[in-house]
């Protein structure tokens, strides 16, 4: 696996040999350090690191000296995070942005009209498509089409693509896999693995909308055993876990759609993730399904891959996958 350097107009610079964490799922950043005895000025602002072929890369956007560590942080923003960083907005006098057609074509209208000039869809018809698609008011490019895609079962594939002269990053609908039969994270693996069971989350949501003190819009949702979001109680008394979540300036739908994602985030999980070195032949994209079992405490999971990281340390390559469940 090369990890390379390349200028801010693509050409290749040098490879890298420093150690690199690059997070694809959750903060969708990068981290790369540098001794102060190896470093060169060359990591500066606006250049390209990546893996050739694979979603591994980003541009850089920050450094930080640490005299302490003696090391130089440049971090940034992964192809995937770029594409956090945009929203999708209705059209002027429409409640919804929505998308019909095949889904390379969706893809195209929305990515290269957002990030012009770096990045582009992939050409060639998936056979598949939406009609009437309805994405979420205001959400992230990146969740509005990973929403679209997983409607119909596919995913999203995003690959840094390497040029004579250049590079730029290509993103296409491809079907999701069922890896769920052949991959098992357990202990009758070969993967380190660490599971947990989080029964402390919140589960009753107290939305505050648009209004001033009685006249104010609230609404109460509450989580149940089985992960979905209504507005009946099922923990109560000491069961109960409540928090406030204040949206001042919301009607009660837009009220209602917000809180019902931010308690899906503070909700109750199970999560199991794993370390597979560069020798494991596993490569598992965001959104395939896997399977995930602890012998010791009874999870099973059986559900998507939410997010990877790439570990270089030492010239050692790892990749953590993790899987979240109800």
């Amino acid at each position: 696996m090369e990890l390379i350097l390349a200028k801010e107009d693509g050409a290749e610079e040098k490879r890298i040999y420093d150690d690199m964490d690059i997070d694809l799922g959750e903060d969708n950043d990068f981290e790369l350090s540098v001794p102060y005895s190896a470093w060169d000025g060359s990591c500066t602002f606006g250049k390209r690191i990546y893996v050739p072929n694979t979603e591994y890369g980003g541009i850089i956007r920050e450094t930080e000296s640490i005299t302490g560590d003696r090391e130089i942080y440049a971090r940034g923003y992964t192809w995937r995070g770029m594409l956090q960083k945009k929203i999708l907005r209705p059209e002027s006098g429409q409640d919804y942005l929505t998308a019909s057609g095949e889904l390379n074509t969706i893809i195209k209208s929305l990515v290269e009209e957002t990030l012009p000039g770096l990045f582009y869809a992939e050409t060639e018809d998936t056979g598949k498509g939406v009609s009437g698609y309805q994405f979420d008011r205001y959400c992230t490019l990146l969740d509005g089409l990973e929403d679209m895609l997983a409607s119909v079962g596919y995913k999203l594939r995003i690959q840094y693509i390497q040029t004579e002269t250049s590079g730029y990053v290509r993103v296409g609908a491809v079907p999701a896999e069922d890896y769920s039969d052949s991959i098992e994270i357990s202990q009758d693996g070969r993967l380190n693995f660490t599971s947990r069971d989080y029964r402390r989350g919140v589960n009753h949501l107290v939305c505050l909308g648009k209004g001033d003190l009685k006249d104010r819009i609230v609404v109460d949702l509450y989580a149940q055993p089985d992960g979905s979001v209504t507005k009946t109680p099922y923990y109560t008394g000491i069961e109960e876990i409540a928090e406030v979540y204040d949206s001042n300036n919301s009607e009660k739908d837009d009220l209602v759609d917000g809180g019902t994602k931010r308690l899906q985030d503070l909700m109750d999980y199970q999560k199991l993730t794993a370390n597979a070195s560069e020798s494991e032949d596993i490569d598992i994209d965001i959104g395939d399904t896997i399977s995930g079992r602890d012998y010791i405490t009874g999870i099973y999971i059986k559900k998507p891959v939410t997010h990877k990281i790439l570990r270089i340390k030492n010239q050692r390559i790892s990749v953590e996958y993790g899987v979240e469940g109800e």
